[in-house]
């Protein structure tokens, strides 16, 4: 496992032993969406899992938060093997209860949980609203990661007539024609728009980020995002 994110993160954290990962998963409803290999939630998972492993080969400590609209599991910051296992039974096994996504709620239990300086990994399809001040806490108080997860098919909207839409977290269905080139345009430029947004913010506020998509292989925009981190560090 290790060698796929290979020395890069290990060289990062060289300068300070034993420093704290923590690892913010959304799981929430919106992340069962994967139209290929797998659901946006399977890919943030697997990720966080080989983060969790090459955290322990630096002796740092590994903790664990998994929400949706509300804190679904927290696992505390601790060393060794057997605490990472138990860490990734709980991604892998730890299914929502919650509805909805809550970013702000997740970051705010953090920040309270973590006395010391942390590494903070967010994934998340950041389908969500109104968590930029604790963003902005998060940030200032750790060092803040965000993994952006997508799937591409939820950028477009195929040509297949007029269909049921349901959003998974609030559960409502509305009938949408997809046979419209205008109602495709305006769902396209609404999820651009969207993800322009995100990326501004995340620039504004100096956090780092690497964007990941079920369709693709995560192992190199991984290797170049912690690359760039090591040149900068």
């Amino acid at each position: 496992v290790t060698a796929r994110t290979g020395d890069p993160y290990i060289k990062i954290f060289e300068e300070e032993r034993e420093q704290t990962l923590m690892l913010c998963v959304d799981i929430s409803p919106s992340g069962m969406f994967g139209t290929l290999n797998q659901t946006k939630t399977d890919l943030a998972i697997e990720i966080c899992a080989v983060l969790a492993f090459s955290a322990i080969k630096n002796s740092d400590k590994v903790g664990l938060i998994l929400f949706s609209d509300h804190i679904e599991k927290v696992v505390p910051p601790k060393k060794g093997k057997t605490h990472v296992l138990r860490l990734i039974r709980e991604l892998y096994t730890t299914k929502p209860t919650g509805r909805g996504t809550s970013i702000a709620s997740a970051l705010s239990y953090i920040n309270r949980l973590l006395d010391r300086k942390a590494i903070v990994v967010l994934a998340s399809d950041f389908q969500d609203d109104n968590f930029d001040k604790q963003l902005k806490i998060t940030n200032q108080k750790h060092d803040l990661v965000s993994i952006i997860v997508n799937d591409e098919h939820e950028e477009t909207l195929p040509n297949l007539g007029i269909i049921p839409l349901r959003d998974s977290e609030s559960n409502q269905e509305i009938l949408i024609d997809t046979s419209s080139k205008k109602v495709r345009d305006a769902y396209y430029k609404k999820r651009v728009l969207r993800k322009k947004e995100l990326s501004d913010k995340l620039l504004k506020m100096k956090i780092d980020s690497v964007e990941v998509n079920t369709n693709q292989s995560y192992v190199r925009p991984l290797m170049n995002f912690f690359l760039r981190r090591v040149n900068r560090y």
